[in-house]
């Protein structure tokens, strides 16, 4: 092969195309199940001496055109994972257990750190460390069951600082 500085040039702006491509696919980080996207599953780390922790999601999308819920979710990093929802009423923050998350077909449901929906991780098996990563098992009604990688981080938005080690 010669080495022009065509060659060199065209070597070049193909490894970058390469690279450029790799880089995008580590970032997206989303998983499929049946009409389901589910977009960046991460965890927050754990609160020192804390027995439970969260796990979220951007998003989980629904592209079909007929509804679906998230039923139930496992983890071997816990006990039990549960599916909660937070909501506040007047200044107070309250969460509870939910039996389901509606996901809207057409619909993304945002499940962020600070908002509605998300799932505890109920009796670690040991804390979770910021850049861990661990399997997460979804159910969905229709969409069936899919296995996650959910990857530990700092949450990157500003959002009302609670604690999970608290009774639910």
């Amino acid at each position: 092969m010669s080495n022009t500085p065509f060659t060199r040039r065209r070597t070049l702006a193909t490894l970058g195309s390469t690279l450029l491509a790799v880089t995008s696919w580590a970032q997206a980080h989303d998983f499929r199940a049946g009409d389901l996207v589910i977009d960046h599953p991460y965890a927050t780390p754990s609160i020192p001496g804390a027995a439970n922790g969260t796990a979220y999601f951007r998003g989980i999308r629904n592209r079909g055109s007929a509804p679906d819920r998230l039923i139930a979710a496992s983890s071997p990093v816990a006990q039990r994972v549960e599916l909660h929802e937070m909501t506040m009423d007047g200044g107070v923050m309250r969460m509870r257990e939910v039996d389901g998350i509606a996901l809207p077909p057409g619909q993304t449901v945002s499940m962020r750190h600070g908002q509605g929906y998300h799932l505890m991780l109920m009796n670690l098996k040991a804390p979770l460390a910021d850049g861990e990563r661990f399997d997460l098992t979804l159910r969905f009604e229709r969409a069936g069951e899919v296995t996650v990688k959910a990857w530990v981080q700092r949450p990157s938005t500003k959002a009302p600082a609670h604690s999970h080690d608290h009774a639910h």
